[in-house]
């Protein structure tokens, strides 16, 4: 395998556009990508796109609108890890060498309200929607490490700290621990400013091989390792972890091992919070601090900007939003910045190591849907 650059990237704001086609935004997400490359457009062999609502060959519509077409165009569905399951994919096909050049792109037009379950996912229906597991796993958190409701708001009040600083991101406001706290109930503990908002987006990126991306005009980003694991069936009676915290564990290593790094390597981070407990735990899961730490890791100030390892500086899912697909191709864009030095009042100084991790989906008996990691490097 061959070594793999970030050579382009690019995004639109993301917010709510009731007015505005899929193909539309998503288009504009291509075009400043591909401008940021000054690659030829002719130079891409293959386009990957991340979506989960966008419908029959989205990617080949997008595409029609800007000229490129006739190139191998694939559209990924993984639900929150379709962007970060495109880029693995556009990875390897030009690391295998099967092409020189690829566009990964993330983009999701959502609906409003709750996402609705899956056929056959009768918990769903019987009120164990997103909010009420990612509660039920705060809950438990509590009740075994000792996990305070002021720890969990914390999440918020600091990725709304960071989003305030970013142009891009949907809430572009900052909120103290009491409006997090006093905000209207959602699932018990989690509050509404502890969810993510309903959010359209697209972000795209340009990948290329070393020999060609030596030739870009500005600095490229190394994609150290990038690593796709599903999730497996644990008793939840016995097993300490869930499902969900067993892929995240078990798609990090992959990615330490694979980058030949480890957590204490990592400068800057960009996880999945589309609800408070899940960065906490994503700190735990991927090694940033002991398991039951957590809190204190957001409590300390260690996960701002300006602390030892800075998460979520783009404001994350709380505050920049999430939209579905887009979200795992949004992290590597944020980071491809942070490490170029180019992300303004919200750079991390001196990144070197980034890393981005999101997991999507839910499943009967199994938990996880996907998982995805991807380290970047200078």
């Amino acid at each position: 395998m061959r070594d793999v650059f970030v050579i382009g990237s690019g995004m639109i704001r993301f917010g709510r556009y009731p007015e505005r086609l899929l193909e539309d935004f998503a288009g504009e997400a291509v075009r400043a990508a591909l401008a940021d490359s000054g690659v030829d457009p002719g130079r891409i062999g293959m386009a990957v796109f991340g979506h989960s609502q966008g419908g029959r060959v989205a990617g080949q519509r997008v595409l029609r609108e800007l000229g490129l077409t006739g190139i191998s165009i694939l559209n990924v569905e993984n639900a929150c890890a379709g962007g970060g399951s495109a880029l693995h994919t556009g990875w390897m096909a030009v690391a295998s060498g099967l092409h020189d050049v690829a566009l990964v792109v993330g983009m999701e037009k959502m609906q409003k309200g709750l996402i609705p379950p899956n056929p056959g996912e009768y918990e769903a229906v019987l009120g164990k929607t997103l909010p009420a597991k990612y509660a039920l796993r705060a809950r438990k958190h509590m009740a075994r490490y000792g996990l305070t409701a002021a720890q969990l708001a914390l999440v918020s009040v600091k990725n709304h700290r960071a989003g305030a600083l970013n142009p891009n991101a949907h809430y572009q406001k900052e909120v103290t621990l009491e409006e997090v706290l006093a905000s209207r109930p959602v699932a018990e503990p989690l509050t509404l400013l502890q969810c993510c908002p309903t959010t359209d987006g697209a972000a795209a990126v340009v990948i290329a091989g070393g020999e060609l991306a030596r030739g870009v005009r500005q600095s490229v980003v190394r994609i150290a390792a990038t690593t796709l694991k599903s999730g497996m069936y644990r008793n939840a009676l016995k097993d300490p972890l869930s499902s969900d915290d067993d892929v995240a564990t078990r798609t990090g290593a992959a990615a330490y091992e694979m980058a030949g790094l480890g957590p204490t390597d990592v400068d800057v981070a960009e996880v999945h919070d589309a609800f408070t407990i899940g960065e906490i735990l994503a700190y735990e899961n991927l090694g940033f601090c002991p398991r039951g730490q957590g809190g204190r890791l957001v409590e300390e100030g260690v996960t701002s900007i300006g602390g030892r390892l800075p998460v979520n500086p783009s404001g994350g899912r709380l505050s920049l939003g999430h939209p579905l697909g887009a979200t795992g191709v949004v992290q590597v864009v944020e980071l491809t910045r942070q490490l170029q030095g180019r992300c303004g009042a919200r750079q991390v100084p001196g990144a070197k190591v980034a890393l981005a991790y999101v997991v999507g989906g839910s499943t009967p008996g199994i938990g996880s849907g996907a998982s995805t990691v991807h380290i970047l490097t200078m």
